[in-house]
Order: structure tokens, then sequence, then C-alpha cells
């Protein structure tokens, strides 16, 4: 049965701009005055890696080695795919978790640990085993379609019963278009809420072990049952002794930390095995697939780090009156105990609840979809795991998130090559739409593009030719999982979680609301941030959206602006902004009129400047032989109401010196450049 996909593969991108920024500097970021030095650094000792490969290789081939030779072999080989993880995401991580050297080190330290490992081994190689011969019978006996359903729960029910490692698996294999089958896809998708819980007494000692104090001591109640389980843990609800206030409290499964390092252990020896076999036929390196979800899943189990993660989304919408992200309780925390603010909201899962408390749903998801563009778009930062269970309507109509263990980043050049992509599909560009594959990292470089190329037109013209009202994600996203099987494409492991992020929430949105256009938010949201960022990587964007073929689109400034505009409007009336403290309110960023103050200087600037951009406006105001007077006064007329005159004009007189010394810069150049 044709289980695997056989045409992943791995890539790697080098990124090396600006990447997360956040108080605590957990990582080292790549400036951009940087960046060409880190490349370059990066490059130099990539190759001295490969140097050092080729040269223990060769000793290994012709020269007998010895122990202390191939130990040190296998650190440079797992070491260089670590730092190649690093160099793909545009990040260098000084301090991590999970190294393959670290999580040998934790498994072998003992005798009894080898035992164990060796047992667990037996375990999970029968388990596994007993199960591929009987896909191999199906194959053989031409029944393997027909039995995919039962096959595919039997695979969900093992996975299960090997233990949260292998859920966890699972729950990844679930998203993984490029390495599984999309019907043993949707069987896995089981796993992210059906998970049995663990004894509450248990769970009571790991939380007074954390304390280093009696429950009693610190909470005035507990609840009895618990409120939710995941495969790494469990949350109760509880009252806080000393102020009274409401707490949820997440506890970390018993000896699981071992559990999952052994693990991890056989995973990365069995695909050290299966990589001779994964490059010639997958086309992919399994070990480094491995590397990647013993990273993400190691930072789940620190729940110090989630507590971090939550303290960061805190700090991106500490001016969004409409996310509510819950405050974290630090000093009765610890690496496997979380307590935070309780959230009194109601649960995604229960939409039926959310329309009888009267929650306006189409202002609800409205902020839900900008929420979750912000993140991805805006701060680099989203949550990895956003289904029903993990995200609440409250009752003044904003959206609260829980549970950050499984957050994910994006570095600022990865940001950037996305929205290049959104400009790609607008100017209906595939071919730069399928280079823009390569950068993410979708496909290796050097791969040859041009037969994904008409794959990528049929799957948008296809989507987007249905217009607004037909337009979803799953429906794109199933015919791209088609296109992912039938060609040499992996996806990272970063995007597979924005993937899943995005067709999560936009199942929330079809649930709570038939009728919903995601793209009736997205898309204005889009357009707010061309049209308003200062950001000069967005600026350049904005310029390849307004020129298709060196012939400026006026009609498409005009639906720009107009969204922009739809986009504010929908937010500075969204319920949830009818809060009773207004004094609170005043300090918060709720902007009532689409702002293009900063937009129209940058491009008075770019007009007197940039010699290009000025004679591309002069022949799009004379184009076709007469003045387009008709269409500048059309686009003044949509945003004239938003514009204050007067303070634009003391802006533009304010801001004419750094014109004037801009353009004798340029003048200068030009000069130069001519002698």
């Amino acid at each position: 049965m044709d289980l695997i996909n056989p045409n992943c593969i791995n890539s790697l991108v080098f990124s090396t701009n600006k990447h997360r920024q956040t108080n605590k500097c957990r990582n080292v970021i790549f400036t951009s005055k940087e960046s060409s030095f880190r490349l370059s650094t990066a490059s130099q000792r990539s190759e001295r890696f490969s140097t050092s490969i080729s040269a223990s290789d060769a000793s290994v081939n012709g020269v007998t080695t010895t122990p202390a030779d191939k130990k040190s072999l296998e650190l440079v080989k797992s070491s260089k795919a670590m730092e190649q993880l690093d160099i793909e995401r545009g990040v260098c991580v000084p301090f991590r978790k999970y190294t393959p050297e670290t999580v040998r080190n934790k498994v072998l330290e003992s005798r009894g640990a080898v035992i164990s490992l060796m047992s667990r081994g037996v375990e999970i190689v029968w388990s596994l085993g007993l199960y591929w011969s009987n896909l191999m019978y199906d194959c053989l006996v031409g029944r393997d379609k027909e039995v995919v359903p039962d096959r595919a729960r039997q695979l969900r029910n093992l996975l299960c019963n090997l233990g949260p490692s292998f859920i966890k698996a699972g729950q990844v294999l679930a998203n993984r278009p490029d390495i599984i089958r999309e019907d043993y896809m949707n069987e896995l998708c089981i796993l992210q809420d059906d998970v049995p819980s663990f004894p509450n007494q248990v769970a009571f000692n790991i939380i007074e072990e954390e304390l280093g104090r009696p429950l009693e001591a610190v909470f005035s109640k507990i609840s009895s049952q618990t409120i939710a389980a995941a495969s790494l843990g469990q949350v109760y609800r509880a009252t806080l002794r000393e102020t009274g206030e409401d707490v949820a409290i997440k506890v970390q499964r018993p000896e699981i930390e071992p559990i999952i390092y052994r693990d991890l252990f056989l995973f990365r020896t069995l695909a050290s095995f299966l990589n001779g076999i994964s490059l010639q036929k997958l086309g992919c390196n399994a070990e480094l697939i491995v590397d990647e979800f013993g990273e993400k899943l190691l930072e789940e189990l620190d729940y110090t780090l989630e507590a971090r993660n939550m303290e960061d989304f805190l700090e991106n919408f500490k001016d969004d009156p409409t996310v509510k992200i819950p405050r974290v309780y630090k000093q009765l925390s610890g690496s496997r105990v979380l307590v935070m603010e309780w959230i009194d909201g109601i649960r995604c899962t229960d939409p039926q609840a959310i329309k009888s408390a009267g929650i306006d749903v189409g202002g609800f998801l409205t902020v839900g979809v900008s929420a979750a563009l912000r993140q991805l778009l805006e701060f680099g930062l989203f949550h990895g795991d956003p289904h029903p269970g993990n995200i609440f309507a409250m009752r003044d109509g904003r959206i609260a998130y829980v549970d950050f263990g499984n957050v994910a980043e994006l570095s600022q050049q990865n940001k950037q090559i996305l929205i290049d992509a959104v400009v790609h599909a607008v100017n209906e560009d595939y071919a730069e739409m399928a280079n823009d594959f390569t950068r993410l990292g979708f496909l290796a470089k050097g791969t040859d593009v041009s037969p994904i190329i008409p794959a990528l037109e049929a799957i948008w013209q296809n989507s987007s030719g249905k217009g607004l009202a037909d337009f979803n994600f799953r429906s794109v996203t199933g015919q791209f999982n088609k296109l992912v099987y039938n060609y040499r494409i992996r996806i990272p492991e970063r995007f597979s979680l924005v993937i899943r992020s995005l067709l999560t929430q936009e199942g929330i949105c079809f649930t709570l609301k038939p009728d919903f256009k995601f793209l009736e938010v997205a898309y204005p949201y889009v357009a707010k941030r061309l049209l308003t960022d200062p950001n000069p990587a967005l600026r350049e964007r904005l310029i390849q959206v307004l020129f298709k073929d060196n012939i400026f689109q006026w009609k498409r400034l005009e639906n720009l602006i107009i969204l922009a505009k739809e986009n504010v409007a929908r937010m500075s009336s969204n319920p949830a902004l009818r809060v009773k403290d207004m004094q609170n309110l005043k300090s918060l960023q709720v902007p009532k009129k689409l702002d293009l103050t900063d937009t129209i200087k940058d491009g008075a600037r770019l007009f007197f400047t940039d010699e290009g951009i000025r004679r591309q406006l002069l022949l799009a105001l004379t184009e076709d032989s007469k003045l387009h007077i008709q269409e500048l006064v059309d686009v003044y007329r949509l945003v004239e109401s938003d514009i204050d005159m007067p303070s634009l004009a003391t802006e533009v007189v304010r801001d004419f010196p750094n014109v004037i010394r801009d353009l004798a810069l340029s003048w200068s150049d030009s000069v130069l450049s001519d002698r």
C-alpha cells in the first residue's frame, strides 16, 4: 500500500534576515548589516563540515579508524544537520535543548537505560513491523484501496498504544502531505483531541513537587476532574488562596521526559539506517525530519519556554483590545507545571453556546482572522495549534488563545517572501510563485520549477475563478497536497504549522458561520498592510502590485483603497471595542480612518528621487496619448474623507529637507556612475 509519499524532498534555504526579536534574546538575531557576513561565515562553516566529513569518510574507506574517530564523525554530521536547520530558518540558536548528542548522552548514561532502550526498540520494531506486514499483505492480495479506512484507524490506535512520542508524531504526520497520504492524515487528526488522562493524585503530587508546598497552601480549591488532556499533559482549574483569582494549572505527564528522549534516540537511529534508501527513493533526509520533530517536541516539554511564549504574545497584542492572552504566574510555574490566568470564555468547540450568548459571530470571526494574519505576517510568531479547544470567544466579542507550547516563528525574510507570493498571485505571475517555493524551502535550490508552473496556475485559477463566495483554503490545500504528492516537494516543519493554523481557523469560521468569507476579511487586512506599513520591503511590494508589465493599474489601486477602508471600518466598529473602561481604550491603537499620510509622503519622495518611478508615473498619467485626470480624481475621492490636508501639508513641508537631501544624493550618484 502506498502509505508514504514517494516525493518528499529535503531542501535548505539560506535565510539571513532579521528574525524574531524578543526581550529575552533567546536567539542570535541576523540583522541586515550582519547578514552577508553571517551568511559567508555559515557557508565557510558548512564547507569546513563538508571537508571534515569527506576526509573522515575517506579514512573510513582507506584507513582503519578508531571508535573515537567514528564518534567525532557522528558529532560533525549531526552538528551540520542542526546548523542547516538554523540557516534555513534564518536564525542561530546558541542554546538549544535538542541536539542528537544530547539525546544520545541522556539515553546511554547507565546500563539500565541501555536495557530499557533495547526492550523499547524491540517493542517498536515488532509493532510497526507487524503493521507494515499487514500493509504488504493488502498489496499482495489486491485489497489495499478498500481497507484504507481500517488501516488508517489501526495506525491511529497503534500510535496511541506506543505512547506520547508516537502520539505527537501522529499529530505531526496529520499535517504533512509530503510524507503521508491524505486519507491517513484525516484519521490522524483525531489524535489532536482524543487523548486519555492520567490519575489526579499523580498530577497533584507533581504540582506539589514543583511548588515545594502542599496544594492547600497555594490553592483554596482545585477541580476534581481534568478540564482537558493532551499527549504531554493535562489541565485543571483552581482558585488562588491569596487573591481568590481563578487559574488554569497545566501539569506534565509523569516521567515523560526520559520516555521522549529514549524514543527520539530510537527514531534517529532508525532514520540513520533509512537515510540511504530515503535519499534514493524518497529524495529526503530522514535524520533531518527527525531533528525538526525532536527539536519541537522538547520545546513543548519545557513549560518555562511556554511561559515565555505567553509573555511574547502578551507583548505583541498589548495594544490590541480585540485579543485576550492569559497572564502567566511565573512564581508558581516551573518546567513541569504552568499556572496561568483562567479564561472565562466559550470554547469554539461549542458553536451553539457562542450563538446563544449573543456574541456577534461575524465580528468575532473578523477579529480572529485579523489576529491570525497579524501573527503570521506582522509578528512572525504564531500559534501553531489553534484548534477549537485552544480558542475561546469572550462574551464581549474578543478572541482568546490558550496553550502556547506549540508556537512557531517565521524570519523577516520568510514573511516578506509570503507577501511576495500574495503579490505574485495577484499579478498572476506563476513562474515567480514557483520560485517563491524554492526561496521558502519547499523545493531544493537549483530545482527546475518549469513543470510546477502549469500546476500552480491550474490550482490558483481554479480556486480564484470561483470568486470569494466559494474560495476556501481546504479546497486549495487538497489540490496542493496532490501537487506535493506528484512533485519532489518537501514542506518545512514551520510551514506545515502555517497550513494547519490557517485550515483549522478557517474550519472554525465555517462551523460558526457557514457563509463566512475568509478572504473577505483576509484581503482587506493585506491591502491595509500594503498601503500603510512603512516597512521599505512592503513599499516595494506595493509598487509591484500597482505596476503590471510596466503599466500602472489604476483599478487595482482603487480596489486596494476600498479593501483597506473596509478593514478599518470592520475593526473600529467591532463589538469587542464597546468596553466600559473607556480610559484604557484611549491608550489602545484603534484607528477610525485609513491613515495614508506616510504612504503619500513616501510616494512624493520617490517621485522626486527615483527616476524610474517618476517616468512610470508620468507614463501612467499620459497613457494611450491622453491625460488620466479622471482616474486621479476617482482615487482622490476615495481617500478625501480620510486625509487631513492641513496636517498632510505640514508633514510634507517638514519632510522637505529630507527630500532635497535624497534628491541631491540621487543626483550625485548618477553623476558619479556616468563617470
